[in-house]
């Protein structure tokens, strides 16, 4: 069974124990390392690879989220903090969990089981394809041939190099049924594919001729391409 890299960044002496010894309670998780500030996180992941973050807000040097946003695709990231005004941010930014210091183990263990089971699912179905209800039929799309999806009220519209499909969901759930790596959020009404994409400025992206706007939120997203 392959077991979930981890790694800390805490600069609170004891809080930075107390997660290392939950950690080290849970047999699917693999710690990395312990880092005091994101500086020194951030340098660790340019060479290595990490499945999750256990991540504090308030650090020296560059503070939580903005480390955060620094990601172009950030691994599953669990929020550590006492200050519960920074979650409606965190959840913006697809954190998995918000725990508020000083939580108990089996709190932890509730968070680092909602990645366990997401990081399983992947590992079980690494499929090309998704289905998505489209007139009472389930209709199957490779990921190859979507060029973006459109918000439209309680609907979506997904264009792809065929055809175009309108599907009742919203595009946070069609969002968290695609891979991060390759179609990104780049408006609330707007998610495209990073293949398919022929142009793009800081203001908006261009497939196939048709020009999509960038969300004001989501500039650092085009940084990152």
């Amino acid at each position: 069974m392959s077991k979930i890299k981890c790694i800390i960044i805490e600069d609170e002496p004891l809080a930075a124990k107390v997660l290392k010894d939950y950690v080290s309670e849970v047999h699917f998780l693999q710690l990395q390392g312990v880092f005091k500030d994101a500086i020194l996180a951030a340098e660790f992941l340019m060479k290595n690879e990490t499945d999750l973050i256990f991540l504090d807000i308030h650090l020296p040097k560059l503070k939580g989220m903005a480390f955060l946003r620094t990601l172009a695709n950030p691994p599953a990231v669990i929020v550590t903090t006492a200050y519960h005004q920074y979650a409606v941010e965190g959840f913006n930014l697809n954190v998995t969990d918000y725990l508020l210091k000083p939580f108990e183990f089996e709190r932890f263990f509730t968070a680092v089981n909602k990645v366990n089971t997401d990081f399983n699912r992947k590992l079980a179905d690494p499929r090309d394809f998704i289905f998505v209800n489209v007139q009472k039929r389930k209709v199957k799309i490779p990921f190859a041939e979507i060029l973006y999806i459109e918000s439209q009220k309680e609907y979506i519209k997904i264009v792809t190099t065929k055809a175009e499909y309108l599907s009742k969901m919203s595009t946070t759930e069609m969002e968290d049924l695609l891979p991060a790596h390759i179609f990104k959020r780049i408006h609330r009404s707007f998610i495209v594919s990073v293949h398919q994409i022929d142009a793009y400025t800081a203001e908006m992206v261009e497939i196939k001729g048709i020009t999509i706007p960038v969300g004001r939120g989501y500039k650092d997203v085009i940084d990152k391409l």
